[in-house]
């Protein structure tokens, strides 16, 4: 083996690396000083990410134009073409991806900034996921596929499959009738804006937040930190609550059984009391009346309004715990009682 024959290979990819390392310092340089001159936007400072790829691809290719003058012996001149075709498609793909995950990501983060109206960035965030994954997963299939026709076997597997597309079609379509279904589903729930990211929803008696959708399957986090993953094709097929549609705003209710002595106009003094003092009520609506009777009790029902559904949720709870604990202390004959007893006599009564 003569000194040539080691010094070209080492020369080629040294050289090779040395015009990746210098072409991926300038590109980060020049995004670097974009960045800084149009700080309105967040994608040079995105594009920034694309350096390892971008000199991944740019060393491929200039090691695949070279490598049959590098004096590889004939044996490997070959499967070396082969290894550095396979890094280079590969490289490509992420090197896409990246570019579409910063422009995606920088979309968002600017039309998020402009716009304070929480619905309309939600819908948009979930629009933009959905595609920023269409785009991932048909990158990576065509890349998969263009490393699988670097191979004669599949080119030739691939011309026989052709003559029975349409069979296979078929059958392909019938076994992946469901899965097929739900990709549609999600494509619809993206843009056809039923469900966002965010969005507060009752699905199966069960209240959670929209915490993550994809093109087959919806993750809805409940109120105990429980995950539910469901089919996004339940969305478009069964009803469902969702609070978040037309405003966050919330209406929530709170019902009493009580004796049909109960203190009513008390009650609604005490009521004001109670919410003027949590600060979760939004101050539209506190009211309360009696909604129904029987021979033994009267129901009592209170109206109260907040921001949210989070925080219709806390006062609910806090005019029902603080409304019963006052009843308790100050008029306990107004709680329902069985009467085979005495009941407590009124204020005022001899």
């Amino acid at each position: 083996m003569d000194t040539d024959t080691v010094l070209r290979p080492i020369a080629v990819v040294g050289g090779a690396l040395v015009v990746t390392l210098l072409a991926g310092w300038l590109l980060d340089l020049v995004l670097r000083r974009t960045g800084a001159r149009h700080g309105e936007t967040t994608l040079w400072a995105r594009l920034r990410h694309c350096r390892l790829p971008f000199q991944l691809v740019l060393c491929t290719t200039l090691l695949y134009g070279a490598h049959r003058r590098m004096g590889i012996p004939r044996d490997y001149v070959f499967a070396v073409g082969r290894a550095l075709t396979l890094v280079l498609i590969g490289s490509a793909a992420w090197l896409l991806v990246r570019i579409a995950t910063a422009v995606v990501d920088s979309s968002y983060a600017r039309y998020a900034a402009q716009h304070p109206d929480d619905a309309r960035v939600r819908r948009v965030r979930t629009q933009v996921t959905l595609i920023h994954r269409v785009v991932t997963a048909v990158v990576v299939v065509v890349a998969v596929a263009a490393m699988l026709l670097t191979f004669p076997p599949m080119r030739a597997v691939g011309a026989s499959m052709l003559a029975s597309a349409g069979v296979l079609g078929i059958v392909a379509g019938i076994a992946a009738q469901s899965s097929l279904g739900n990709l549609f589903a999600g494509l619809q729930i993206a843009f056809g804006d039923t469900v966002r990211i965010g969005d507060t929803v009752v699905v199966d008696e069960e209240w959670g937040t929209v915490e993550e959708i994809t093109l087959t399957f919806l993750v809805v986090r409940t109120w105990d930190e429980r995950r539910i993953t469901m089919p996004v094709s339940y969305f478009t097929g069964k009803p469902y609550e969702n609070w978040s549609r037309g405003g966050a705003q919330m209406t929530g209710t709170v019902f009493w059984h009580l004796d049909h002595s109960a203190p009513l106009d008390l009650m609604r003094e005490q009521l004001q009391a109670i919410l003027e003092d949590v600060p979760e009520w939004d101050g539209r609506t506190g009211t309360l009346a009696v909604t129904d009777t029987t021979p033994h009790t009267i129901q009592v029902r209170a109206v109260v309004t907040a921001k949210d559904a989070t925080d219709i949720w806390t006062v609910r709870c806090q005019v029902r715990e603080r409304l019963i604990s006052w009843l308790l202390a100050h008029h306990p004959y107004a709680l329902p009682r069985i009467a085979t007893s005495a009941a407590d006599p009124r204020p005022g009564t001899p």
